[in-house]
C-alpha cells in the first residue's frame, strides 16, 4: 500500500504520512461533488462578511437617526439617571436679584467631530427642569464674603441630589456671576469669589476648578444667549439638508481663502426693563471706517471656536453683541417722564403757566392711551397726566432719545455696529419685543412692521375707558395687566424706534420674530456657557472611542476596517486547500492505476521463466 509524506513548509514536528485508503469519505467523492461543495462555502461566506459590513456601515446611521427622533419624542420625558452613559453639568446663575441653579445634561457623543454635544436640562421624576433659585443676590455679601459658600449651599445640596452620586467627580460646576457683581469693587468680587473657590470642594466633590468662579461680562453673557438660541435652532449642525437658508462666511484668520458655506444663524434681539441687547454673526470680513472705530469694534466683537478642535477653522463664529443701559422698555419711560418734569418746569416759568400742576389743566401726553389719568412724581413735584393717543406724535417725542450720530454704521448711542445683511438674515425677538407684540396686540410670531403700526395706532387712539372694558372681559393676554395697558402705547412706540431708528432695520423688513419660547423651550443664556465650556468634551470621547476600537478590533482580529484584505485573504486560503485537494485526489488515482496494472499483470502469468542452458 502506497503512502504519502506531508512535511513540505510545516515543522518537523508537524511531519505525519497518509494512507489514501485511510483518506476522509470527501476525498474519494467525484471533482463534481467536490466543486459544488467548495462553491456552497465560498457563497456562505461572502454573504456572511457582506451581512456584516452592511450592519456596520449603516448601523449607525439608522441608529443615529432613530436616536434623534426618539430624543424629540421623550425631551419631556423625566431624566434616566439610571444610564450610565448619561454626563451632567451645573450652571449657577448669580444674577442681581437671586441666583438660580440649572442642571443639564447629556448623552455620550455620536462621534462626530462636527456636532457639539447634545445638551438638554435634565428634567425630575416630575419631569420639570431641575431649577432652583434662592434669593437675594449673591452681591448682598459684599460685606460678608466668607458666607457665599453657605449661600449657595441649598442650591448645591438641590443638584446634588438629583444627580447620580456616581456622577459627580465627573460632573463640571460653573458659578457665573452677572450684573449685581458687576457692579462691586474688585476687591469685594474676589473676596466672594475665593471664598467658593475655597469652601465647595470641602464639602461637595463635583468637578469645580479655579477657573469655574468668576464675574463674567455683559459681553460674554450676549455670546453665551446667542449660543445657546442658535443651539436649540439646529443651526449648529452642519448638514447640507436643502432645507435651511445658508450664508457664505469669512472664517476670520483666513481670508485669503474660500469661503465656508455653512447654515444661518439668527441674530437675537433682548429688550428688558433697563437695557437693551443686540447679538448677530457678521459673516463677511468687517471694515472701519477709522482706527477709533476699529478700535471701539474690538471690544463688540467675539470670536470663539465652537468645534472640539482648535485646529477645525469651519466652526469659528465672528459675533457682535453690545448691551445699551438705559435702552430698556421702563429706563426710557423713565427718562421721558424726566424730560416732561422739566419742560413743564421750564415752559410754566417762562410763560406764567400752570400746565400740569392740577388735574384740570394736565400735561396732555401723545405716548398714553387716549384720555387716562396719570401722574409722575419727581423729587417731591407732581405732574397730572391726560392720553392723547397719538402714535406718531409720541415716535416723533422719543426719537431723541436714541442718541443717534451722523457717523456710518452706528447705531443707538453712536456705538459701532457691522452692517447687517437684511436680505440673507434672521433674527428674533424676546422680553419686550414679544410682550409688545403679544400680550395686548396679539401680533406675536411673524413681525410685519405695517400691521403693527397700524394696530399700535388704533390701540393708542382707543379711550381707556374701552381698553378697560375689554381687560376685564378678558380679550388681552393671561400676562397683561393695567400696567401694561398703560404703558402699552409708549412701549409700543419705543419698540419701533429702537428697531427701525437705531438699529436701522428697513420697514419692509420680514424676518423678525417676536417670540417668549423657542421650539416651546425657554432657552437661558447659561445653555450657551454650558455649550461653550464644554465644547472640547467631544473630541476627548471621540479619540476615546478610537483607542478603544482599534484595540478591540485588534484583538478579535475584527475585518470591519480590513474587511477586503481579509476576503482576499480567505479566498487564497481556500483555493490552496482546493488545489491541495485536487492533487491529492490525483495522486490517489495514479497510484490506484498502477496497483490495478500490476495485479493484472501477476495474474497473466507473472514473470517469464529463463529457458535453462544445454
Amino acid at each position: 500500500m502506497g503512502r504519502f509524506c506531508i512535511s513540505c513548509l510545516f515543522p518537523a514536528s508537524w511531519h505525519f504520512s497518509l494512507s489514501p485508503s485511510a483518506c476522509p469519505r470527501p476525498l474519494n467523492t467525484t471533482f463534481r461533488q467536490l466543486m459544488a461543495v467548495v462553491l456552497l462555502v465560498v457563497l456562505v461566506s461572502l454573504l456572511y462578511v457582506l451581512l456584516v459590513l452592511d450592519r456596520i456601515r449603516w448601523g449607525h446611521f439608522y441608529q443615529d437617526r432613530g436616536d434623534r427622533y426618539f430624543t424629540k419624542l421623550t425631551d419631556m420625558e423625566a431624566t434616566n439617571i439610571n444610564n450610565p452613559y448619561l454626563n451632567y453639568g451645573i450652571v449657577i446663575d448669580c444674577g442681581s436679584s437671586g441666583s438660580r441653579l440649572f442642571v443639564y445634561c447629556w448623552p455620550r457623543h455620536n462621534g462626530n467631530p462636527h456636532d457639539l454635544l447634545d445638551i438638554k436640562q435634565m428634567r425630575g421624576r416630575n419631569r420639570q427642569p431641575v431649577v432652583m433659585k434662592i434669593k437675594p443676590g449673591i452681591s448682598e455679601l459684599a460685606s460678608a464674603p466668607e458666607k457665599a459658600s453657605d449661600y449657595l449651599a441649598p442650591l448645591l445640596n438641590f443638584a446634588a441630589s438629583h444627580i447620580p452620586h456616581s456622577k459627580h467627580q465627573e460632573t463640571p460646576l460653573y458659578i457665573l456671576c452677572t450684573a449685581g457683581m458687576r457692579i462691586l469693587p474688585e476687591n469685594q468680587q474676589n473676596a466672594i469669589l475665593e471664598d467658593l473657590r475655597t469652601d465647595i470642594p470641602l464639602h461637595f466633590d463635583f468637578l469645580f476648578a479655579d477657573s469655574h468662579a468668576e464675574v463674567i461680562s455683559g459681553k460674554q453673557e450676549g455670546v453665551y444667549a446667542w449660543i445657546g438660541i442658535n443651539f436649540v435652532l439646529g443651526r449648529f449642525d452642519h448638514i447640507d439638508d436643502g432645507v435651511d437658508a445658508v450664508v457664505e462666511v469669512n472664517v476670520p484668520g483666513t481670508e485669503a481663502q474660500e469661503a465656508v458655506v455653512r447654515k444661518r444663524t439668527a441674530g437675537v434681539l433682548d429688550m428688558g426693563g433697563v437695557s437693551t441687547q443686540i447679538a448677530y454673526e457678521v459673516p463677511k470680513t468687517v471694515s472701519f471706517a477709522s482706527s477709533q472705530q476699529e478700535e471701539v469694534a474690538k471690544n463688540l466683537l467675539a470670536e470663539f471656536n465652537l468645534g472640539c478642535d482648535a485646529h477645525h477653522t469651519e466652526h469659528v463664529y465672528r459675533v457682535y453683541v453690545t448691551t445699551f443701559l438705559g435702552f430698556g422698555g421702563n429706563a426710557a419711560r423713565q427718562r421721558y417722564e424726566e424730560q416732561i418734569i422739566r419742560k413743564t418746569t421750564l415752559t410754566n416759568r417762562l410763560l406764567g403757566q400752570k400746565i400740569g400742576m392740577t388735574e384740570e389743566i394736565p400735561y396732555l401726553d401723545p405716548c398714553l392711551p387716549a384720555d387716562i389719568r396719570d401722574e409722575i412724581h419727581q423729587d417731591g413735584r407732581t405732574v397730572y397726566l391726560r392720553g392723547l393717543g397719538d402714535f406718531d406724535w409720541c415716535r416723533e417725542m422719543i426719537r431723541p432719545f436714541l442718541n443717534k450720530t451722523n457717523e456710518t454704521s452706528t447705531s443707538l448711542s453712536g456705538v459701532y455696529q457691522p452692517p447687517v445683511d437684511y436680505r440673507n438674515s434672521e433674527f428674533y425677538g424676546f422680553s419686550e419685543f414679544y410682550y409688545c407684540t403679544e400680550d395686548v396686540l396679539r401680533m406675536g410670531g411673524n413681525y410685519d412692521v405695517a400691521k403693527f403700526t397700524k394696530a399700535a395706532k388704533d390701540y393708542c387712539a382707543t379711550k381707556w375707558t374701552i381698553l378697560k372694558e375689554r381687560f376685564d372681559r378678558g380679550l388681552y393676554s393671561s400676562h397683561a395687566d393695567l400696567h401694561r395697558l398703560k404703558y402699552q402705547c409708549f412701549k409700543s412706540a419705543w419698540m419701533y424706534q429702537v428697531l427701525h431708528g437705531g438699529f436701522s432695520f428697513p420697514a419692509n423688513y420680514t424676518n423678525l420674530k417676536t417670540a417668549q419660547l423657542v421650539y416651546e423651550k425657554e432657552v437661558q443664556w447659561t445653555l450657551g456657557a454650558i455649550l461653550y465650556r464644554t465644547r472640547y468634551l467631544p473630541l476627548r470621547d471621540i479619540q476615546q472611542e478610537n483607542f478603544k476600537g482599534n484595540h478591540t478590533h485588534w484583538r478579535g482580529f475584527s475585518f470591519v476596517y480590513n474587511h477586503y484584505l481579509f476576503f482576499v485573504c480567505f479566498l487564497v486560503v481556500l483555493l490552496s486547500i482546493l488545489l491541495y485537494l485536487l492533487r491529492l485526489r490525483r495522486i490517489h488515482r495514479r497510484m490506484q492505476h498502477n496497483t490495478s496494472s500490476a495485479a493484472l499483470w501477476m495474474a497473466e502469468g507473472g514473470l517469464p521463466q529463463i529457458p535453462e542452458a544445454s
